[in-house]
């Protein structure tokens, strides 16, 4: 099912932003999370929203205060405020300064999906069915896909392409998360400004810190000049930080900087420099458990999360291997043979049924071997052995009870979306133990 309306979360309290996150997405809205006034500024500036709930206690700028600027500059769109500390006094200047509704701490799922619906059912009806008139066509920027999980993330894609929200882009290896961060990049406003990737896996952590930032002549031995660093090189476009759990903590630290301050410091630099660069991060680890053994910042982890994009394994988009394969029957048969190459329906089956535990870069591979192996169409013998012996023997293998098991876990995790919590709920086991039976 695809994500219904845009709504932004603000709130300084990290366990509510995800409580918040968890349950909205559970009912599939699009959320966006704020952990300041000043960056829900940011987020509101280039992003439309169609539902703005908030604390009112919050450091520095506080809730009465972003609701009088959103009741000024977007009158149409619904505040709801949430908040944990309930008085007459409060409740009316909520109410005075333009908020919708008002929900006291703690609150139920339903107590909350009644107040988000009351909020969204006062807007003025405008281009309430603007998109209904959505395109299914096959292909998006570089990718491609018709299953239901490659429409859902074109479409949180369309909702994020022309703003500067930072996006957390999460999957198996494999799968494509860099055409993802292409494609959001590519596709929007910015699409002319610069596209940096920067694999943090490939770049030796004592000099990440350098390279992600720059340095200043001097400042460490071989630093013979001054030199800009990727995020100088991305200004006014985006940044790719692929395999972003590989970071050490001291370059977390820098990175939490420039996400919170829009500014970095060059190594060996005291003054900083402001930037607007979009930041899209990616990672094949579980930024949770990295979390949890101290070895990634929780703080960074929800300042990246403003959006998450989960893209799912090839093995659950089904729908999209016969694409893929055409895409790249077509690249290769020019490449190596000049003409077009076709599939017989014995092997299609066969590349249908594999569960590809390399995803989408497996599958490649797989094609590009066969267009060279046949001569103008590929057959089932021009597929490799360990793809015929999986379709052909796997399901008469009696397996494990600990690999059923697994298999079973990590089934119900895709069908909630990667949500630890709700797959909790529905194994019947707490949190602890889905994470030590994933181990």
């Amino acid at each position: 099912m695809l994500k219904k309306e845009n709504i932004l979360l603000v709130d300084d309290d990290i366990q509510i932003l995800e409580l918040l996150h968890r349950h909205l997405n559970s009912m599939h809205y699009h959320t966006y999370s704020a952990v300041s006034v000043k960056e829900a500024l940011y987020i509101l500036k280039d992003t439309e929203i169609d539902l703005l709930i908030t604390d009112i206690n919050m450091p520095e700028i506080n809730g009465i205060q972003l609701i009088k600027y959103t009741a000024e500059h977007f009158p149409d769109m619904p505040k709801l405020v949430v908040t944990g500390f309930p008085s007459i006094d409060d409740a009316m200047d909520v109410f005075r300064s333009g908020a919708t509704e008002y929900l006291t701490k703690p609150f139920t799922k339903n107590e909350l999906a009644d107040a988000v619906k009351k909020s969204l059912e006062s807007r003025s009806p405008k281009k309430l069915a603007k998109k209904a008139n959505s395109k299914q066509d096959n292909g998006y920027g570089e990718m491609i896909g018709a299953s239901e999980a490659f429409s859902e993330i074109v479409e949180i894609i369309e909702r994020v392409k022309d703003n500067h929200a930072t996006i957390l882009v999460q999957g198996e290896s494999g799968t494509g998360k860099e055409l993802v961060a292409r494609s959001i990049h590519y596709s929007g406003r910015f699409a002319r400004a610069p596209f940096i990737p920067v694999n943090c896996g490939a770049i030796p952590e004592n000099l990440l810190e350098a390279e992600l930032f720059g340095y200043t002549k001097g400042a460490f031995t071989g630093a013979n000049e001054t030199r800009k660093g990727f995020f100088q090189a991305a200004d006014n476009g985006t940044i790719f930080l692929d395999e972003i759990g590989n970071a050490s903590l001291a370059v977390q630290g820098k990175l939490l900087r420039v996400l919170q301050e829009k500014e970095v410091t060059k190594v060996g630099a005291q003054k900083p420099e402001k930037l607007n660069v979009r930041v899209i991060a990616a990672t094949n680890s579980n930024l949770e458990e990295l979390i949890q053994k101290k070895l990634f910042r929780e703080d960074l982890y929800y300042r990246l999360t403003v959006v998450s994009i989960v893209v799912p394994p090839l093995r659950e988009r089904v729908a999209d291997i016969r694409l893929l394969v055409d895409r790249f029957l077509q690249k290769y048969g020019v490449e190596y043979r000049d003409r077009l190459v076709r599939i017989s329906p014995e092997a299609l089956k066969i590349l249908e049924r594999y569960p590809w535990p390399g995803n989408i870069r497996e599958l490649e591979n797989v094609v590009q071997r066969a267009v060279i192996m046949c001569d103008g169409q590929v057959d089932v013998k021009h597929l490799p052995e360990q793809v015929k012996y999986k379709i052909d023997f796997s399901e008469e293998v009696l397996k494990p009870l600990k690999e059923v098991e697994r298999e079973h876990i990590i089934k119900v995790l895709a069908s909630t979306g990667n949500n630890k919590t709700k797959a909790a709920e529905i194994l019947g086991i707490d949190r602890k133990t889905l994470r030590e039976k994933l181990k």
